[in-house]
């Protein structure tokens, strides 16, 4: 297994939508394993394909609840239901995001606080899932990744002025930037 470099909010393959996996494959398989090696020295509790730079329809993630019982899995060409979210503004202590491909940052975001999830994982196997709170929040962060949806491109008015000043400052916005998990000094 390999960490791989994550790219950053600007390269193209974060902002197209990713296409369908056709066939599970060897490639596919390593690719899978890659992006488990990458998300757990990042860390982060969920990764995309196209974070990695690969526009495939594939996510993991990894989150242990309250209890410290874990949560981990792949999606392959998922397909994402949602409660609508509660009107408002969200609250900073409980609804704070983050997002490995816009590093050391975390804003406030409102999600819906149940989610359903259909794909299939590895071994082409029929995978539902059913969640809400924080593994809702996941769910819908990842599967946004695949349509070319960054977190940020989410956010009020207010916060997303400071996320393109942050933009600026940072010189990503533009193709290239990555950084490496484990290497690089980034509060992800």
């Amino acid at each position: 297994m390999t960490v791989l470099p994550i790219r950053v909010t600007g390269d193209p393959v974060l902002h197209a939508p990713a296409t369908p996996v056709a066939e599970i494959t060897d490639d596919i398989r390593r690719l899978v394993a890659d992006m488990y090696e990458t998300m757990d020295a990042a860390p982060g509790v969920g990764l995309a394909a196209p974070q990695v730079g690969v526009g495939l329809r594939i996510f993991t993630y990894s989150y242990a609840d309250d209890e410290g019982l874990p949560w981990r899995g792949v999606i392959i060409n998922p397909e994402l239901w949602l409660t609508p979210p509660e009107p408002g503004v969200p609250d900073p202590d409980d609804e704070a995001e983050g997002c490995l491909s816009f590093p050391g940052e975390r804003f406030a975001l409102r999600r819906a606080d149940r989610a359903r999830i259909t794909g299939i994982d590895l071994d082409g196997e029929p995978v539902e899932i059913d969640v809400e709170g924080w593994r809702a929040r996941i769910l819908q962060h990842e599967f946004d990744h695949l349509n070319g949806i960054l977190y940020v491109d989410r956010l009020g008015e207010r916060d997303a002025r400071i996320a393109q000043k942050i933009v600026r400052k940072q010189g990503w916005g533009v193709p290239g930037v990555s950084w490496m998990p484990g290497v690089d000094d980034i509060d992800a």
